[in-house]
């Protein structure tokens, strides 16, 4: 089936007469060079706005003209406090976001968490962010059936509720135990209408249920998150020693190891482990852009967790541009997979994925 791009605006956002869209995108600047993907990517945003355009005509609602900003340089950082209306008008992002009742964001560095931010601020707000979005996901995880995507979610959500702890062992041999005590699963399940209970910031391409680590921030209750967690760069086997929450020590002794000692050791905040996820859309397609990859199955992610449920926020990174949220993905297509994933709760040990695939649906 062809995708059409009004259809999936209207079977995830469900826009009601009276509210109000912007559509945004980053711009390169300065040092930040400008690519192929990243000019697409504004041309993708015009297009998505044009279409929520002709949707508002029929459905009652309005659509401000294109929001543009100078683009952060890292993703999770904070957004810049000044931006542009159809490339003209200036104003603030506070005011282009805040007399808004939804944002799309389509951008090179991940809004994610920023918009999150302006979800706590406004009721009547939400958003969905598609970092590194690319036109070629029209035909992947775009097109999904996102109602067995929603299902997917649910399960792992159920499963997730209420566990103590979840055991991975990676193809490599490499173990890791992550603690979930005094946490709570969410789901990302690509359906964002106005008024919706719970989280109000989605990610497209959708299809994942996540949780943060506890971080250790209770007094006396330090963190039971350890092991070590295996990855590749470049062709390089690197492996993260993790201690209460933790990226304590990088093992390799290539030149992608030494970058990431040298990443670490620039700002504490950055080695925190900030969210396991399984990813669980079933036209996801894995090619080396986290956005899509990390839908296809297992991953975690150090820095930055406030958006997510977690406590590390930009206050706990020694300045703004060291703010980070990275994913590292495991599913299948990537060099380094999960052998097993068990979640163990009160009811016991259960298993989620085995040699790579998923044992719950």
């Amino acid at each position: 089936m062809a995708f059409e791009l009004k259809k999936l605006l209207t079977d995830v956002f469900h826009t009601q007469p009276g509210e109000v869209v912007v559509v945004a995108c980053d711009v390169p600047h300065g040092a930040l060079a400008d690519h192929e993907k990243w000019k697409d990517r504004r041309a993708m945003a015009a297009q998505w706005r044009e279409a929520f355009v002709e949707l508002g005509r029929a459905g009652g609602f309005e659509t401000r003209p294109l929001l543009t900003f100078e683009a952060t340089g890292a993703s999770g950082a904070d957004l810049p406090a000044k931006a542009l209306l159809g490339g003209q008008t200036a104003t603030t992002m506070d005011e282009a976001l805040l007399s808004s009742t939804l944002a799309v964001f389509l951008t090179q560095y991940s809004a994610t968490a920023a918009l999150d931010a302006f979800c706590r601020r406004k009721e009547d707000f939400r958003a969905a962010s598609l970092p590194g979005l690319e036109r070629r996901m029209e035909q992947s995880a775009l097109a999904a059936d996102y109602g067995e995507v929603a299902r997917r979610c649910r399960i792992l959500d159920e499963i997730l509720k209420g566990a103590e702890r979840l055991e991975v062992r990676f193809s490599t041999g490499h173990r890791c135990a992550f603690d979930l005590r005094w946490r709570k699963p969410e789901v990302d399940d690509g359906y964002l209408p106005r008024g919706k209970p719970g989280d109000r910031i989605i990610n497209l391409p959708s299809g994942e249920t996540f949780i943060v680590p506890y971080e250790g921030e209770r007094a006396g209750e330090p963190s039971r998150t350890e092991g070590e967690l295996p990855i590749k760069r470049e062709g390089e086997q690197i492996v993260l020693e993790v201690t209460a929450n933790r990226i304590a020590k990088v093992e390799g002794a290539g030149p992608q190891a030494e970058r990431l000692r040298g990443y670490f050791a620039v700002d504490a905040a950055r080695a925190n482990i900030a969210e396991v996820a399984f990813g669980c859309n079933d036209w996801a397609v894995v090619t080396g852009n986290v956005l899509e990859d990390e839908k296809a199955g297992f991953h975690w992610a150090y820095g930055r967790s406030d958006h997510l449920g977690g406590t590390v926020g930009v206050k706990a990174f020694l300045k703004p541009e060291n703010v980070v949220h990275h994913d590292v993905v495991y599913a299948k297509g990537n060099p380094i997979q999960v052998a097993e994933a068990v979640v163990v709760g009160p009811a016991g040990r259960r298993e989620v994925i085995r040699d790579g695939a998923y044992r719950v649906f």
